[in-house]
Order: C-alpha cells, then sequence, then structure tokens
C-alpha cells in the first residue's frame, strides 16, 4: 500500500474537510450555515506575522472572520467567515503523531469551527466525541 501511496493533494485534502463537516452533528452544521472550508498548502506571511507563529507549520488551522458572539444584528454586509486548513502543517503533524489523517482533519476543523461559535474546549470536545469516526 505504502509503495504506491501518495500525500493528499489539496482537492483531497479539502474534499475529506467537506466529508468530515458533513459527519458533523445536524443541529451543529446548521449553525454554520454561510462558512466556507477552504484549505490551502500554508497560511500566508500576513497570518504568520498577525498569529506570532515561529514557523509556517505552527498554524494547522484558523478561523477568519466574525464569530457569532461578537456579530450584531445592525452589522453592514461583510465578507463570509471562513476556515482555512493548512495542508503540509497537518502532513507533518499527521506523520509525527500517532493519529488517522482523518482525525486530525476533523480535530482541527472543530476547533477552529468551536472559534466560529465561542465554544470552549470542553464543548469542542463534546462535538467531537459526537462526530465520530
Amino acid at each position: 500500500m505504502w509503495i504506491t501511496a501518495k500525500a493528499p493533494s489539496l482537492a483531497d485534502m479539502e474534499a475529506m474537510a467537506h466529508e468530515v463537516f458533513e459527519r458533523l452533528p445536524d443541529t451543529f452544521r446548521t449553525l454554520c450555515e454561510g462558512l466556507i472550508i477552504r484549505v490551502d498548502d500554508f497560511p500566508t506571511d500576513e497570518v504568520l506575522d498577525d498569529m506570532e507563529a515561529q514557523s509556517e507549520f505552527d498554524l494547522l488551522g484558523l478561523f477568519h472572520g466574525i464569530g457569532l458572539p461578537h456579530q450584531s444584528h445592525g452589522d453592514v454586509a461583510r465578507l463570509p467567515n471562513l476556515i482555512w486548513l493548512y495542508r503540509r502543517p497537518i502532513l507533518d503533524y499527521w506523520a509525527e503523531h500517532d493519529e488517522t489523517l482523518g482525525h486530525i482533519v476533523r480535530h482541527v476543523l472543530i476547533h477552529e469551527i468551536g472559534h466560529h461559535f465561542g465554544l470552549s474546549d470542553a464543548d469542542m470536545e463534546a462535538i467531537e466525541a459526537n462526530a465520530g469516526n
């Protein structure tokens, strides 16, 4: 198997992220309406600077936008909320840990969606437990 295996492409990882998203609890997904999931190899230099990251491998994902706790009904039109997953840092993490790639993608996706909702770590762990494999 490993002789012919290749690392997932950007498109493969984005498809995996959307598949993971579809397995999340319905009530949770409904609240995510309008949320966009994107995958890139690495965060931009601007993001790395803003997050004070030491390396381009430090960030596995990022929520970009205005989280639900900070939105108001009087908000003017704004860009959609985005979740970025960073393929190369995720693959690097996968290579160094005893976890499946799907589990890592699910964990990062739920964590970043949690920022959208302003959830606690305990809330995110409960959602991840309910998401299954």
